[in-house]
């Protein structure tokens, strides 16, 4: 228990940029979401407060778990960030999609990566690890968040914009002119996890957690009661 959160407080980072698992309550600007949800289970399954550390960005999040800010987080599942993230089997499943203008002539998740386009991703976001090792020809332009890809995309003349799918259907409704490309270009994995310094066993009680959380509906009635159509339970 004390390995598990240290100062007798369960230390949980919040990615605010993530609007599929988080996001501020517009009455009392505190964070709502899955992964709140998932904080106070944990907490309450550990017995012990809990404190909630918001961020913008999942490069945040990382970092704050990584330094020791924060006893877990909530991240995608990338090989990057496993240099200093030990991370739980996921819960959730989250499609990445490719957005366009309306008279862009891509209409394929394979007509992308190209030396002429410029995709628009968050900055140390899931999608600009894995495209940053997938994109062969095409360069990446880094937004300084996952929410802001959109506005950045739609203040310089670039190609594509890069992010999770529902965060850019919401966008499609606040800017004109734009449209999502059929399909997927990848499936985020999306787990908790701890520091790498932590012990096996520690992390097993994080392991065992997910697994019931998973298997008794929390994570299933979770997603329904905040109305994520973005994410489905991971087998």
């Amino acid at each position: 228990m004390r390995e598990i959160a240290p100062t007798g407080t369960l230390r949980a980072v919040i990615n605010l940029g993530n609007p599929i698992l988080a996001r501020k309550d517009d009455s009392t600007g505190e964070p709502v979401g899955v992964s709140v949800d998932l904080a106070k289970a944990f907490a309450a399954k550990l017995q012990i407060p809990l404190a909630l550390i918001s961020v913008d960005s999942a490069a945040k999040s990382v970092e704050a778990v990584t330094q020791g800010q924060a006893d877990l987080g909530f991240f995608a599942i990338d090989p990057v960030r496993g240099n200093g993230i030990s991370f739980t089997p996921p819960y959730v499943l989250i499609e990445g999609s490719y957005l366009v203008k309306k008279d862009s002539p891509l209409v394929d998740n394979a007509q992308v990566d190209q030396a002429k386009h410029q995709v628009v991703v968050g900055q140390g976001s899931a999608y600009d690890l894995f495209l940053t090792r997938e994109l062969k020809e095409a360069r990446l332009v880094k937004a300084p968040t996952s929410p802001m890809v959109v506005p950045f995309f739609m203040q310089g003349t670039y190609d594509v914009a890069a992010g999770v799918k529902q965060q850019l259907e919401a966008d499609t409704q606040k800017y004109e002119g734009l449209r999502l490309l059929p399909g997927r270009f990848m499936v985020i994995q999306q787990a908790m996890g701890q520091s790498n310094a932590i012990s096996k066993a520690a992390h097993q009680t994080l392991i065992d957690f997910v697994a019931e959380i998973k298997s008794n509906g929390f994570i299933s009635e979770s997603l329904y009661r905040h109305q994520i159509s973005g994410a489905t339970l991971a087998p």
